[in-house]
């Protein structure tokens, strides 16, 4: 009888008690795994590019992804605004070697139930400063995301899926950042607001919010991209 009763305490206590909670390795590594099933990609879809001062349209565009961290984006208007930093600090590249930053659980957002990690690096001098992500723990896919980096200022990303979201591969990507901190190539001209075709100066970089939303149409996966796209 005592034995009865004992195991039906423990019973009691295991039914009552809450499970435990993911630590953020163990929710970071999951998202790793979905990001690791991708090897390559070649996509297709749309940029549209919102910053206050420049006109332009709304370009096709095709972005080439390979493992590690080799990403390029053609855009059918010759170039694109996005950070040149940006590219080597993707939210992949962070998390594929998530094992370099140390992680601190904020635990989730109140609104979105979404699990906020903060990652800083181990390397002093590391690009990275620190990175934010927000994190759907039942989909294992990050929603939003965070960076400051040293030289290229932060960034932010809004991510929404669809169909390629077991490989962690968004349907949309907003990205905003600070035009001031944009370091734009030398000769570069745009078609401003007024009609006119100019090279921006520094004030009206200044204190600007750059935004581009990226949609795609289509992922070809695991088909092999070739190094020369990269050069």
């Amino acid at each position: 009888m005592k034995s009865l009763i004992y195991i039906l305490a423990i019973i009691s206590v295991a039914a009552v008690s809450p499970a435990r909670g993911q630590t953020p390795e163990e929710v970071i590594n999951k998202v790793k795994e979905k990001l690791d099933k991708v090897n390559d990609y070649e996509a297709s879809g749309t940029m549209k590019m919102n910053v206050s001062f420049i006109k332009a349209p709304v370009a096709t565009v095709k972005i080439y992804y390979k493992k590690p961290d080799k990403l390029k984006i053609n855009n059918e208007n010759g170039i694109s605004l996005i950070p040149k930093g940006s590219l080597n600090i993707s939210v992949g590249h962070i998390i594929t070697n998530a094992g370099k930053f140390d992680m601190i659980d904020l635990g989730k957002e109140e609104k979105t139930g979404l699990r906020i990690i903060k990652l800083l690096p181990k390397d002093e001098n590391a690009d990275v400063v620190l990175s934010t992500f927000y994190i759907d723990e039942a989909q294992s896919l990050i929603k939003k995301a965070k960076t400051t980096t040293k030289d290229n200022g932060t960034y932010e990303l809004e991510l929404t899926y669809g169909q390629y979201a077991e490989y962690g591969l968004a349907d949309k990507v907003i990205f905003s950042f600070n035009t001031k901190e944009y370091k734009l190539p030398k000769g570069v001209t745009f078609d401003y607001d007024d009609g006119a075709k100019k090279e921006p100066d520094s004030d009206q970089l200044k204190n600007r919010k750059g935004k581009i939303e990226l949609s795609y149409s289509s992922y070809l996966i695991n088909k092999g991209v070739p190094d020369s796209i990269f050069q």
